[in-house]
């Protein structure tokens, strides 16, 4: 039984192994066109804290190439040869997501620096994609 167990693990680890950095693009490029895309439309929950972070440019001017911007790193997430320029654009955008946490602390923290309101928590599970961009960019030779 226990080397039937084994084996089990053996067999689903493998899968892990062969599909997972191809899950985790596919992944990462999903969020980035879906959350990218709502930005020039005007759908996107986002647009009001970026408005009040990048305030010396006219929102209706920095929103939507900010989010066409964020599509282009998804769709070349998804075609192998544009990985490279995909994680040369997400590294560029990525600092700038981060500022809410400097330029507006009363909008991203109930009690700064450990209590993160709702749009807080949204700024640091960027954490999660800058890590995943890095394995994929680790294993895009």
């Amino acid at each position: 039984m226990r080397e039937k167990l084994i084996d089990i693990d053996t067999i689903i680890s493998d899968w892990m192994y062969k599909y997972g950095i191809l899950f985790l693009r596919i992944s990462l490029a999903v969020i980035f066109i879906w959350f990218g895309g709502l930005k020039p439309f005007g759908l996107s929950p986002a647009a009001g804290l970026v408005e009040k972070t990048v305030y010396w440019m006219p929102a209706e001017v920095f929103i939507p190439i900010l989010g066409w911007w964020e599509v282009l790193i998804g769709v070349c997430l998804l075609y192998r040869p544009l990985i490279k320029l995909a994680l040369t654009l997400l590294f560029l955008q990525m600092p700038g997501t981060a500022l809410p946490l400097v330029l507006l602390p009363e909008v991203c923290f109930v009690k700064a620096p450990y209590a993160l309101t709702m749009e807080g928590q949204y700024i640091i599970k960027n954490l999660v994609l800058i890590s995943a961009a890095i394995v994929i960019g680790g294993t895009s030779k």
